[in-house]
């Protein structure tokens, strides 16, 4: 079918996800906690595509939402099989196949690299029906999973991540073909919107002139140390400065204690608030003035992209996921990894800007460059590219 025949009457895609949930909670929850598939459904439907949503489940559901279908297939077999001693022994998930196939896609657009064996057997499934892969912050495979890998990918038509450049370290231990089309695509976007900041501040209980908020795991990605050590020297020149620290997972959290146990400044001008729930994520946002990150790598940056959705300036470090959300630093700050010397240097300069002129630059950068409709607009040029001429 030509390109043209498929403009005539949508492209219809199916995008799967192999990775179930291990809880087996029913439909209904599952899209409420995890907004991000029906935001990019929505967003495919309104750039002109014909989604259907297909999830690996340990229960069989259709759900309906803004037009576009949600199939819960009984089929776990994506996940491999775990013996005794750590064998892991990949199953196919046929079912599933099976119903995949049934749709009559044009495209299949299959979320995560993380069973490379089903992905290989899904396209193998479907011959003469290009399949698109997007990165969900796989790291590169490492010795004989090389292999598996580049045995998985050798047939997929395309494959899509935040940035392009992420995709080089892929390409350079052979696990991609040389010439396979890369696309640039943001994995999700965010509902939050900006408010009242002094509500916000009333609402989440924080405050300081500026106001910074970190958001991740306490880990060695994470680098919390960078963020606390840059804080630390931009105190001095920011007197009425506060830092506050939401995270989830921390194995480095006693090594961050210690941290501020050794300094009287950090002690009383940083405070660790713990995990918070997503819902109260959005007031955070709203209250703080910029939102500092360390990270090393990241495959998106979902925090990023909330502050920006709440108007709330980045000051992160300069990695290709950043990059590309925060227009090589036009919608922020970039900083190299590791550099507290630089991150300080960029609190104190951003600072000194005109805020409400950052908040309004800010929402208005994530409009243009970070909505679901504009990831709908992206899928919409790699699905055409894929059947046919763009």
């Amino acid at each position: 079918m030509t390109f043209t025949q498929h403009e005539a009457r949508r492209i219809r895609v199916v995008q799967v996800t192999l990775v179930a949930d291990p809880q087996g909670r029913d439909a209904e929850t599952l899209l409420r906690i995890w907004p991000t598939g029906p935001g990019v459904a929505a967003g495919v439907a309104g750039a002109g595509v014909e989604p259907t949503i297909v999830y690996a489940a340990t229960r069989r559901q259709t759900l309906q939402r803004d037009g576009v279908t949600f199939h819960f297939i009984d089929d776990t077999r994506a996940a491999p099989l775990r013996l005794a001693g750590g064998i892991r022994i990949p199953r196919r998930p046929q079912r599933l196949f099976e119903f995949v196939a049934s749709l009559g896609p044009d495209v299949v657009h299959v979320h995560g690299f993380q069973y490379p064996v089903a992905i290989w057997q899904l396209v193998r499934s479907l011959p003469g029906i290009p399949v698109l892969i997007q990165d969900h912050a796989s790291p590169v495979p490492e010795g004989w999973r090389r292999l598996l890998w580049r045995a998985a990918c050798r047939r997929v038509a395309g494959v899509a991540f935040t940035a392009r450049e992420q995709a080089a370290p892929f390409f350079a231990v052979g696990v991609f073909r040389p010439g396979l089309p890369v696309f640039e695509v943001l994995e999700g976007s965010s509902p939050f919107t900006p408010g009242d900041r002094d509500v916000a501040r009333r609402e989440a209980g924080i405050h300081g002139d500026p106001c910074f908020l970190w958001t991740a795991h306490i880990d060695a990605n994470k680098d919390p140390l960078t963020v606390l050590t840059a804080f630390r020297q931009a105190a001095p020149r920011l007197p009425d400065a506060r830092l506050w620290c939401c995270f989830g997972t921390a194995p480095l959290l006693d090594a961050v204690h210690r941290f501020l146990e050794q300094d009287p400044i950090l002690r009383q001008r940083v405070t660790l608030l713990g995990p918070r729930p997503h819902d109260a994520m959005e007031s955070l946002f709203r209250a703080a003035d910029f939102l500092v990150q360390a990270s090393h790598h990241e495959g998106t940056g979902f925090s990023v992209i909330e502050a920006l959705s709440c108007g709330t300036t980045p000051l992160v470090t300069d990695i290709p996921s950043f990059r590309r959300i925060l227009d090589d630093g036009r919608a922020g700050s970039l900083t190299p990894v590791g550099d507290a010397v630089a991150m300080a240097e960029a609190m104190v300069a951003w600072s000194q800007r005109d805020r409400p002129a950052l908040r309004r630059a800010a929402r208005a950068h994530f409009e243009q460059a970070l909505t679901y409709n504009v990831i709908g607009r992206q899928l919409r040029t790699a699905y055409r590219a894929l059947v046919g001429n763009p």
